[in-house]
């Protein structure tokens, strides 16, 4: 089979589902590799990169999805989607990035993090769909663990959590505080300002 006719039928396939379609559901329908798949879709990234195009192919764990491209939003928005966007507080998002650096965390583990309770964000970014519930922890009380969802990285901008930027390194001084290595590296690293002469 030709590659243009591939891309048009991986193209209609992502039109018509309206969801991230995995890798693996596309190499069984047309008979492919994973890799040849990957590689098809890298070219149609490309090709969507091109000014004339309205949307792209975005990558979502092993899935592939086509969406609007971000600098057209201000045009779509008003059209077709009235739904509520989620507004996230600070300690949303707080509770957000914990979940993402730790999957299947408990809530009582956000909350020796945060220093707060999480009930509240928890609902909230579980009524969004931006986490989920990843099964009970094999701790006493087997509490539920989170995990972020497909949503989640869809919302960010990410492929997978392993894009996610890599947190800075830290220590803890003699008050238990946090300090930052690389912070205490910077300034060990500048030269002490001169004294000035004395006349």
């Amino acid at each position: 089979m030709e590659i243009d006719k591939i891309k048009s039928i991986i193209e209609a396939i992502l039109f018509s589902a309206g969801r991230a379609v995995t890798k693996k559901e596309l190499a069984l329908i047309l008979e492919l590799s994973n890799q040849d798949i990957e590689q098809i879709a890298e070219s149609m990234k490309e090709d969507y990169k091109q000014n004339k195009h309205g949307i792209e192919l975005i990558s979502v764990d092993d899935s592939y999805q086509l969406c609007s491209k971000k600098d057209l939003h201000e045009f779509i928005y008003p059209v077709i989607d009235k739904r509520a966007k989620p507004n996230l507080s600070n300690a949303a998002l707080e509770t957000i990035s914990i979940i993402a650096y730790n999957p299947r965390i408990t809530r009582p583990e956000i909350e020796a993090i945060r220093g707060v309770s999480a009930d509240g964000c928890i609902y909230k970014l579980l009524e969004y769909g931006l986490i989920e519930e990843a099964g009970k922890a094999d701790l006493p009380g087997k509490p539920m663990t989170y995990k972020t969802t497909a949503d989640f990285l869809k919302m960010f901008g990410y492929s997978s959590l392993n894009d996610l930027p890599e947190l800075p390194r830290y220590k803890l001084d003699s008050n238990k505080q946090i300090v930052i290595d690389e912070l205490v590296e910077e300034q060990e690293a500048k030269p002490e300002a001169p004294m000035p002469e004395r006349e």
